[in-house]
């Protein structure tokens, strides 16, 4: 029997959408621009202890 798809990692969640990766890029600064204008309390995932 296979795995189920999701194999929950924080580091593996944190550098792909994490708030540093997301600043990096101009559409990941589009996408917080557009979050903190929408009012999100977490702009992106949190990053790992």
């Amino acid at each position: 029997m296979s795995k189920r798809t999701y194999q929950p990692s924080k580091k593996k969640r944190a550098t792909t959408h994490g708030f540093l990766v997301r600043s990096q890029t101009t559409s990941g600064a589009k996408i917080l621009l557009a979050r903190r204008r929408k009012g999100r309390a977490k702009l992106t995932v949190k990053k790992p202890q």
